[in-house]
């Protein structure tokens, strides 16, 4: 009875200093009840659990606490943009953990990004449609359950997901005074880090400098990791606090005369000319956006032709035993194509030459344990190559199943990047299109890849069982193997292809 009237006392006080309903006091911290740990018996008990509440309500707002923040993932390992395609969830809808949020366009698909916690999605940052997302930029904000989602606010210390567009800058007046421009250089002996979101994230909320601490992540990547270490450090006293750099005071000069400009003696025409909307002429066109697909696809050919030593070594295969096959298994209700064939080939090939299994990491070869074919799928968007895994140890029957499925999700784009990522040896097949026979370019980090042509009937100069000369039609197939010419040569090319040949032609190798 006693501790009840001291309770009730002490609420009443506080609501008198804070000059507000003492119902009200329920939700401040140390005022929640007899059990509340900021309250102990005693004056000096009363007086600090006050204290605290009145710090407390004065410096942060009522009933409001920080929102967990939903920044743009990182879904493949060379993504460094996405594109917000869809949300799946509507502002003020719950949310729990591992319900799907939006759908992301990466550079290989369109990725579903899960909620890893449980409340009310509060605000969509960036809607969808947007386009060009850098990796870390806040697209969204999560509240807890029973907060006021409708009145929250963006942080102030996330920035911009997309580039602010530049006004157009007026030109200078002769009787203003220009600033020299001042160039950024790289500070020599200052490392330059890619930060990881979650690494960025506690960087800039701490006003940290990734260049005071080392980077450990795969490819120099700063990881929330190496992030939390420097915080540690820097609460240890052993960093100084990072002060900007004063700008450099601005120069005035004098403005330049404008150069005369001198006409030529003869009539020039303009070139191009210009275009007249509705009118198409020279020199007009219409600007395509790039996917994110399509841009990193230009990105890695231009860097396979420029940095890997290609080298090409083509081949006939004569297809009569594997039609025959495959006809026989027709019959048993069992569909199979051609390309599920060559996959077969290629991957037993591998097993019996680890030697070309390879692929160059930088330093040298190095050998692959697993055999994964990386197979090339067209799309409305590019080209992408979902892998079947452990093809050796796969069937006729089961690689058929695998690529079905695989260039099914591959053209609605709902690949998951475990379903593309990887390969030892890829295989692009532009038979069915009616192509004779093509190069391919290497993907790297793979030292390999087989184009196929189509199947065409040729007469072919054979033997019968009397040793007699005769023609005889065969439908005869042309590959042709592009690889790297570091980690596999042109002898080691030939032998690859001729035991290639010697599977494919003969089936029951493959069984």
């Amino acid at each position: 009875m006693l501790w009840t009237a001291c309770e009730k006392a002490g609420k009443m006080a506080a609501s008198w200093r804070l000059g507000c309903d003492p119902r009200l006091l329920r939700y401040l911290p140390g005022f929640g009840g007899c059990r509340s740990r900021g309250l102990t018996r005693g004056a000096a008990g009363w007086s600090v659990g006050l204290g605290a509440s009145r710090r407390w309500f004065h410096s942060t707002q009522w009933l409001q606490a920080d929102p967990i923040k939903i920044l743009m993932p990182s879904l493949s390992p060379t993504m460094e943009e996405g594109n917000i395609v869809k949300w799946l969830k509507k502002e003020g809808e719950a949310v729990s953990a591992g319900d799907a949020l939006c759908e992301i366009e990466t550079d290989k698909a369109v990725v579903t990004l899960d909620a890893s916690d449980d409340g009310i999605l509060a605000k969509i940052v960036v809607e969808e449609g947007s386009k060009n997302i850098r990796l870390g930029s806040l697209i969204g904000l999560l509240v807890e359950e029973g907060e006021d989602w409708k009145h929250v606010e963006i942080p102030k210390d996330i920035g911009p997901s997309l580039p602010a567009s530049k006004p157009p800058v007026p030109s200078p007046s002769p009787e203003l005074q220009i600033s020299a421009p001042v160039k950024k250089e790289h500070i020599p002996g200052k490392p330059q880090f890619r930060l990881s979101p979650a690494a960025r994230n506690i960087l800039e909320k701490h006003t940290l400098d990734a260049s005071q601490g080392t980077a450990t992540g795969p490819r120099g990547i700063f990881t929330k990791e190496d992030a939390l270490k420097l915080l540690q450090l820097k609460q240890m006293g052993k960093i100084p606090e990072s002060i900007p750099a004063p700008a450099p005071p601005a120069i005035p000069i004098e403005p330049l005369p404008p150069p005369a400009i001198t006409k030529p003696s003869y009539p020039r025409p303009m070139f191009p000319p210009l275009s007249t909307p509705g009118q198409p002429n020279v020199g007009t066109f219409t600007e395509i956006p790039p996917s994110n697909i399509r841009r990193v696809i230009a990105k890695r050919l231009t860097e396979s032709k420029s940095t890997v030593p290609h080298a090409y070594a083509t081949a006939d295969c004569d297809l009569g035993a594997v039609l025959k096959v495959r006809q026989n298994l027709v019959r048993d209700k069992i569909k199979v194509s051609v390309n599920d064939f060559i996959i077969k080939a290629a991957a037993v090939t591998l097993k019996q030459m680890p030697d070309v299994n390879v692929s160059w990491d930088g330093d040298g070869p190095k050998q692959l344990p697993f055999i994964d074919i990386s197979v090339a799928v067209a799309t409305d968007k590019g080209l992408i190559t979902p892998v079947i895994k452990d093809a050796a140890a796969k069937g006729i029957q089961e690689i058929a199943n695998s690529v079905k499925t695989l260039s099914k999700k591959a053209r609605d784009g709902k690949l998951l990047p475990e379903e593309y990522q990887g390969g030892s040896f890829s295989i692009s097949n532009l038979g069915m299109f009616g192509i004779n026979e093509f190069t391919a370019v290497i993907n790297p980090p793979q030292a390999c890849i087989l184009a196929v042509g189509r199947s065409r009937p040729v007469l072919k100069l054979t033997q019968d069982e009397e040793g007699n000369a005769r023609l005889q039609q065969c439908q005869l197939l042309t590959v042709t193997m592009s690889s790297d010419s570091r980690v596999v040569d042109d002898a080691l090319a030939t032998r690859f292809l001729e035991s290639f040949k010697a599977n494919l032609e003969n089936p029951i190798r493959l069984a």
